[in-house]
């Protein structure tokens, strides 16, 4: 079968793509993509995009942060990408005293550039086909188990190999096609990473949660960061004599804007997609996971956000936390939304009974296609129960309840030989951790929580019949209570005590440490089974794509997002998301104005914009009509991890950073929606603007390459 498998991976790349559809992997665009990518407008080669020889416009997109997109648009090491790509720095630099996220933040020199600890740039320096290296001795009859055995060693010896080759860089190896193919990645990662501008929450959070996933949009979505080196332009840890990083390739940036119909390209870090997913499993998301995400995060975030109304400094604390949790609860309402109203199932059960017969008829039995649907269904359903009882854990415990972490050090980190280098890292992460911890927030968030799981979860952990139902007679209120009145997790005076003098006792009777290990051992529950459902899933899986490929030779079939570089492409549109309505393809600075709320935090707009929209005071970024664009539509194929992207022009040049997608297309993750589905992008220009006349600081155009074609017509309120 490997030889199949390799067939079924590798016949695709000989083949032209005719859609927008697809997140298409860099190495192949000369083969698959690059004719119908000139045919709608891109004046670029294959191997000014990507080349193996020679500087492209893969080298100045890089991995933002563990979760987003950015690009280098300086010779500087000025890096762009999204305000909710940068919040959480942002967040974590901000205090009362200097609010960023409510003022926003703009250095006015390199000196006044503030470091973010913790975040990281990484750039993509190689990517190679190791499809071969990984499953050239895999045995046809090979068991899933004994299958992933040899992959992991062969990775092991792979990545050894490389990291000998390329010292000081990181080397991952990704799985595409359900593991029908494999590529790696070599990695080199920036820590000295520094703040450098970025607009207050009204003008970069606009529209809040009311307007994320739609459209119309006027969000100035950005932020502005800068990589630093030391002296011999590699990669080293923070020192005031770091020095701007140099890069290989930068961006140049466009004010020419697009008109209707203009070929669009996005570079980028997609991070999860699930095109191949089969109806059985939908069926797991719309009645099993997604209720469930969604009823536990509401329920936790009215709770964070009625105390981040209360106070400033809970506000700031629970700022990137809140964000988080609601992007993907949102994100889940609108992908349940989508997938039914769009009858994604449906479609799906099409696809699964004409690849039914089709295997029947045309391969052996021993090929294992047959078998690939009956596979997944089983695996599905046997996963299914124990996956609920997973997300409960996960969603309302682990994640939710805030006094777990710590509980967890204490569980693995803290013993009594502990070094004092081990002490002082275990400190540092806790101080972190308690600089946006509110322990009566949590204490809230713990009742609701434990209520909620004793009215919905089938098997509940042990500590309600052990503790809370023997010891406190079944009163949850006074449980919790007595709980953060005595745990040392909650509280950083005891937690360092018992870090400097450890105590097992101690630790083994704290009651975040009882409820710690009481749902952990839930969540491990049927360990088992699980992973042995997982394993038929995974050969299912793998053979329903092959198979897939197989039936249909002719088709230009994209690998799942994986979170590794990818470009989509397609031209800016508009769409009409129901009888008698069109969406435009841009939106202007007169929509903020038109959304004025001040009563309402999300739409509150500041003083000086309001000022210079009421002059028309746009300078050289207005477009040729006088308007002052703020967002825009492309028909490109995007997913969460895109977010910062560069959107560019057909001359590879800047033209918006891409920050969303729409919510008639939110079953876009599943199956695209050609007629529906829109990226949502800031406007450069937009950008430019706020950078230079909202706040001021010009000196950061004056590194950037800046284009024009033409100047812009008088400027209009």
């Amino acid at each position: 079968m490997k030889k199949l498998f390799l067939f079924a991976a590798a016949a695709v790349l000989s083949l032209t793509a005719y859609a927008d559809e697809g997140m298409w992997l860099l190495p192949y665009l000369q083969k698959m993509n690059i004719k119908d990518m000139k045919a709608k407008g891109c004046k670029l080669s294959a191997e000014e995009i990507y080349s193996l020889n020679r500087t492209a416009l893969k080298d100045a997109v890089v991995i933002f942060g563990n979760g987003c997109t950015g690009e280098v648009v300086s010779p500087e090491g000025l890096v762009f990408t999204n305000h909710h790509c940068g919040y959480a720095s942002i967040q974590e630099l901000s205090s009362v005293d200097h609010d960023y996220l409510r003022d926003g933040f703009w250095a006015m020199s390199n000196a006044e550039e503030l470091p973010a600890p913790g975040l990281t740039v990484r750039f993509i320096r190689q990517i190679a086909d190791v499809t071969a290296d990984l499953l050239g001795n895999v045995p046809d009859i090979a068991s899933e188990e004994e299958r992933a055995k040899i992959i992991g060693e062969n990775a092991k010896a792979l990545s050894d190999k490389l990291a000998a080759e390329h010292p000081g860089m990181q080397i991952q190896i990704k799985d595409f096609f359900g593991g029908n193919q494999y590529f790696a990645f070599v990695i080199e990662e920036f820590t000295d990473v520094r703040l450098v501008g970025a607009p207050p929450s009204s003008i970069g959070k606009f529209g809040g949660e009311t307007d994320n996933w739609m459209w119309p949009r006027h969000t100035g979505d950005f932020s502005i960061f800068r990589i630093y080196a030391g002296k011999d332009n590699k990669p080293a840890a923070y020192s005031p004599d770091n020095v701007p990083y140099k890069p290989v390739k930068h961006l140049k940036v466009s004010l020419d804007g697009y008109e209707e119909n203009d070929f669009t390209m996005i570079m980028g870090f997609p991070g999860s997609t699930e095109r191949y997913m089969t109806s059985y499993e939908i069926d797991q998301m719309l009645d099993v996971t997604n209720p469930q995400r969604i009823f536990i995060r509401g329920e936790r975030q009215a709770i964070l956000k009625e105390d981040m109304a209360a106070s400033d400094k809970v506000r700031i604390q629970y700022a990137s936390k809140y964000a988080g949790s609601s992007n993907y609860w949102k994100n889940s309402i609108g992908m349940s939304r989508g997938i039914r109203k769009l009858d994604v199932k449906g479609k799906k059960q099409a696809q699964e009974a004409e690849f039914q017969k089709w295997a029947e008829a045309n391969t052996l039995p021993e090929e294992g296609f047959i078998d690939a649907l009956p596979l997944i269904e089983e695996a599905v359903g046997e996963q299914t129960p124990i996956l609920a009882t997973r997300q409960y854990i996960s969603e309302a415990f682990l994640s939710a309840i805030e006094a777990l972490g710590p509980a967890s050090y204490m569980v693995f980190g803290l013993n009594d030989s502990m070094t004092d280098e081990q002490r002082a890292a275990v400190r540092e992460r806790m101080v972190n951790f308690y600089k946006d911890y509110n322990m009566p927030t949590d204490r809230k968030v713990a009742k609701r929580m434990l209520r909620i799981a004793r009215e919905n979860m089938r098997n509940l952990p042990s500590i309600y019949e052990e503790v809370i139902d023997k010891e406190f007679g079944g009163d949850i209120d006074a449980y919790v209570d007595d709980f953060y009145a005595r745990s040392a997790a909650v509280d950083p005076g005891k937690f360092y005590a018992l870090l400097d003098d450890y105590s097992a006792e101690a630790v083994e009777n704290d009651p975040a440490v009882v409820l710690f290990k009481s749902v952990r051992e839930k969540f491990t529950e049927g360990e088992e089974a699980f992973e042995a459902a997982r394993r038929k899933f995974d050969r299912g899986h793998r053979l329903y794509i092959a198979g897939l490929m197989r039936m249909q030779p002719e088709k230009a079939w994209a690998s799942d997002a994986n979170f590794t570089i990818r470009l989509t492409y397609g031209q800016v549109l508009p769409y009409d998301p129901a009888d008698g309505i069109t969406y435009d393809y841009y939106t202007t600075l007169k929509g903020v104005i038109e959304k004025e709320n001040p009563d309402n935090a999300e739409f509150v707009v500041p003083a000086k914009l309001k000022e210079l929209y009421k002059a028309g005071d746009f300078g050289r970024y207005a477009n040729d009509k006088g308007e002052m664009p703020v967002a825009f539509l492309a028909n490109c194929d995007i997913t969460g991890g895109n977010s910062g992207s560069p959107i560019m022009n057909g001359r590879g040049e800047l033209i918006g950073l891409a920050f969303d997608g729409n919510w008639e297309a939110m079953s876009g993750d599943v199956a695209f929606e050609p007629e529906l589905q829109r990226t949502i992008s800031v406007d450069v220009r937009y950008v430019l603007f706020i950078i230079d006349k909202f706040a001021g600081a010009g000196w950061l155009l004056d590194e950037m390459e800046i284009v024009q074609k033409e100047a812009p017509k008088t400027a209009k309120a």
